[in-house]
Order: structure tokens, then sequence, then C-alpha cells
């Protein structure tokens, strides 16, 4: 099947559409792949076996994020000999979290379970994910509270996840661990882009989902390197204001802008009342303080501006328009 141009249908489900068999699977393992031509056999190999121990039926999704190497033939290799494999091509790298919403939208299982396709996450753990979710919890993430990482990745990685912690209030250890599991349904496929894949737990617990964890090793990587560097943590910065507005204020942007609009409007206006009341006691004149002066007026002029963004934001967030998705499929096999 060729797609030029995959986009939102308001009369379909969010996970799977048309194109979709009707057949709904126990489990549904998501793999985003990006020049991993090394590793698709070997990580194929373990997951079916490891699949099979679970006496569920599953199917296997590796989407192939653009890839430049040899991971596209390595892919059609494997589908041509098992059927359990659903295969979906991007036209181009368009990063992780597209490769993500695309596998949950095309995705059948009533469990999902994320991890990478360097061999770093060990498939022989997924049991642990599906037994976490069957005490009742809606979506379990991975800790990789031990392994063979880069030390120098280690001590950004933990800055980060303390950071997330206190600022959205969430007892978990790792973020940024690929290895997830979660029900069907819990996460919007239209929720995922930019960095924000590594706040689907955040999502899933103002939803109000029930989120859990659960101990993973970081198996040491054999082929290939590392796609991601220091500037991922920046963008996860941005992210991490992203999610806060996403989750604090989405529905209630005049709460944010207008209470900073709030702020700089009684500033501007005590400054100026300040300016005048000195005039008229101590004969100050307003001319000998332009800086003080300036800056109250320029607080009132931002102040108003915050509560005309506030406004205008409310009236987008209640405009109906249709939204399309953020990546392009060459093919599903």
């Amino acid at each position: 099947m060729n797609e030029n141009n995959i986009t939102r249908d308001s009369t379909l489900s969010i996970y799977g559409n048309e194109n979709n068999s009707d057949k709904t699977l126990d489990l549904s393992i998501v793999i985003p792949v990006y020049n991993e031509e090394n590793n698709i056999a070997v990580l194929y190999s373990k997951l079916k076996e490891e699949a099979e121990k679970l006496n569920r039926s599953y199917e296997i999704v590796f989407v192939n994020d653009g890839s430049i190497d040899g991971t596209e033939s390595e892919l059609k290799k494997l589908k041509e000999k098992d059927p359990n494999i659903r295969c979906i091509f991007f036209r181009k790298n368009f990063q992780k979290a597209a490769a993500y919403s695309a596998g949950f939208r095309y995705s059948c299982g009533e469990i999902i379970i994320t991890m990478d396709g360097d061999l770093q996450d060990d498939p022989a753990e997924m049991i642990k994910f599906i037994e976490k979710i069957e005490e009742g919890y809606d979506y379990v993430s991975g800790w990789k509270y031990q392994g063979k990482g880069n030390p120098y990745r280690a001590w950004p990685s933990k800055f980060f996840n303390y950071i997330v912690k206190r600022t959205n209030k969430l007892t978990l250890h790792d973020f940024n661990c690929p290895f997830k599991a979660f029900r069907r349904g819990v996460i919007d496929p239209s929720e995922v882009y930019g960095e924000l894949y590594r706040f689907l737990p955040v999502l899933a617990r103002n939803k109000g989902y029930r989120v859990g964890e659960v101990k993973v090793e970081n198996l040491p990587r054999i082929h290939g390197k590392s796609k991601y560097g220091l500037e991922r943590f920046l963008r996860g910065f941005f992210d991490l204001l992203t999610i806060l507005f996403l989750t604090n204020y989405y529905k209630r942007p005049l709460h944010l802008f207008g209470t900073a609009g709030l702020v700089l409007l009684f500033f501007g206006c005590t400054s100026i009342l300040i300016l005048y009341a000195m005039k008229l006691l101590f004969g100050i004149l307003i001319s000998n303080t332009p800086f003080f002066f300036a800056l109250s007026v320029l607080s009132i002029i931002l102040g108003l501006q915050f509560f005309t963004i506030g406004l205008m934001s409310e009236l987008m967030i209640n405009l109906h328009r249709k939204q399309e998705d953020h990546y392009e499929i060459k093919d599903i096999l």
C-alpha cells in the first residue's frame, strides 16, 4: 500500500485505520529504526524467540525512519518470511517522534511495547512490562538502573530526569528510556511530535491513567553508533516547557499569559504612581528619572500585550481546525 500523505480522519479511531485489518492482537512491539542494518536480523531473532514464549498473539512493527543504509532491504526480507511483521517506511528521516506516532497509529495490539533497534534493550524483559500492566497499570516506563551506557551522557540524563520529576511531580527515575509499554488508547499518536516522546508518561498521568515503572538493563551497543548528541538535551529543555504548558495551561492559556500581564501591569502602574508622588511630595521631576519612567511605560505595554496574547490563544484553541500528521509514508508492508 502506498500513501503519499497520511492525514487524520475524525471518523476513524486514533489507532489504526481502513488500512489495518479488523483483527486485534494482544501485543504490538513498535521499534523505530534508523541505519540499523547490522542489528535488524539479530533483533528480530531475539524478539521472535521471546514473543513466542509469551503465548500471546503479537506483531512486530518496524518503522524505518528514512535509513540510508541497507535497513530497508533487511526489513523487506524479514517481512517476506514472517507475517507477524509490519513494516512502515518513511520517505526521509522524520525523527523518532514521528516514527512512534506512525507505529502507534498502525499497530493492532491491546498492549503496545516500544524499544530501540540498537540491541541495547533486552526483549527478554518484555514480560516485566506485561506483568506490571496486568497488575492494573496503564503505562509502564523502563528504568535503566544499571548497564554500560556512556558515562559522559549519564550525568546530563540524570539532571534531565531530575528536572522533569520536580517540574511534573511524577516519581519516575528514567524519562529517557525507550523501553516502555502502555494500554491501547492511552497515548494519542497525534500527541507524539518533536521530543515529546520522552514525556509520554507525563501525558498519561495527566489524563488520569496509572503510571508505573520497572527496572531494565542497558545492554552495550554492538553495531553502529548512537544517533543522539548533546543537542537533544537542548531540544528536550524546550519540549519540557512545551509539556508544562500543554499539561497546565493548554485549555486555559489566559491564566498563564494573563498572570504575567497582570504582574507587568501592576509593576508599571505602581511605578508611574510612585513617580508622580515623588514629583508632588519632593518636587523630583519625572524627566530626571527617564530610565525608570521608560521601564514603567514598557511594563504597561508588555502587560497589555500579554493579555492580548492570552485572549488570542483562547480564541485559537477554540477554533476547529484540521490537524495533519507530520510525516510522509512511502510504503507499508
